[in-house]
């Protein structure tokens, strides 16, 4: 299946992605089939080729959901946003750590100083 994903490229610290078409089990940066444009989220930036998105979005080509909401914003495609993350799920019985300080236990009489 192919999907239509970021691919990351840029320095350290200051990343920056190609939006590519790719084999959905090729590595994030390995081989891709066809370059349709670029991502940088420092400057706000989103330039695709909007007819080759069209073109592989009709020949069934799936989207990330990163790519697919970028897509969305940007009025390329419309639809509903797609859900690209999910925070975790506390354990049951796992609470929040209290705010507020605990008083430190003392020494114990092993370690006072002898008088």
């Amino acid at each position: 299946m192919l999907k239509m994903r970021l691919q990351r490229r840029g320095k350290t610290n200051y990343a920056t992605y190609r939006v590519v078409v790719a084999e959905h089990t090729a590595p994030v940066k390995g081989r891709f089939i066809e370059d349709l444009g670029y991502y940088n989220p420092h400057e706000k930036k989103f330039v695709v080729d909007e007819d080759k998105v069209a073109a592989w979005m009709g020949k069934g080509v799936q989207t990330s959901a990163t790519v697919h909401n970028l897509l969305i914003n940007h009025n390329i495609i419309k639809g509903e946003k797609k859900l690209s993350w999910r925070p975790k799920k506390k354990a049951a019985g796992e609470e929040q750590p209290a705010a507020t300080a605990t008083p430190t236990p003392e020494a114990p009489d092993s370690e006072k100083p002898k008088e």
